[in-house]
């Protein structure tokens, strides 16, 4: 079940390797595991995704990608996965992992606003930077073990179930 959805939902290999910012990356996007859909393809290419959806940079698509050639595990999930951080969700995300660094640290929380500009990064980032990038380190290695974790226990209930279903 999981396998089968995922295909759906995916998008063709063929386009992707055309896609102008990953041909950057050549030959090693004719891997075959880069886009396989198994449980450990897919459990993986969840934790790179959710890991790099943490990363405070705009080109986290890239790194993701770059992450799944490296591990060997399925590329357009890992590169869909980023999208948990998306314009939306970022300031929140992001508030989030500062509050979160700023406990680790303990150390008082300031309040700030949110912006995605050179102005706020040059300005504001620099009295809250160290909170900011441990929440968002531990926030990326949390999501990605519940994310890995989390599809792995998935499709093997799925499988499971298939098999049962199957033997009746």
């Amino acid at each position: 079940m999981p396998k089968r959805i995922l295909k759906k939902l995916s998008a063709d290999p063929k386009k992707l390797k055309e896609h102008k910012h990953l041909k950057v990356f050549g030959v090693l996007l004719d891997k075959p595991n880069l886009w396989h859909m198994n449980r450990r393809s897919v459990s993986g290419a969840m934790a790179v995704g959710l890991f790099c959806a943490f990363i405070p940079l705009p080109s986290q698509m890239i790194i993701a990608a770059a992450f799944a050639i490296l591990f060997n595990v399925n590329l357009p999930l890992s590169v869909a996965m980023v999208w948990l951080s998306n314009p939306i969700t970022m300031p929140p995300l992001f508030y989030a992992c500062y509050l979160l660094g700023a406990w680790l640290l303990n150390t008082p929380a300031q309040e700030f606003s949110f912006e995605l500009s050179w102005e706020w990064i040059s300005v504001s980032l620099a009295n809250i930077w160290q909170p900011f990038l441990l929440g968002c380190l531990i926030a990326g290695i949390l999501s990605s073990l519940l994310g890995y974790f989390g599809m792995r226990g998935f499709w093997r209930y799925a499988m499971i179930k298939k098999w049962r279903a199957r033997n009746r």
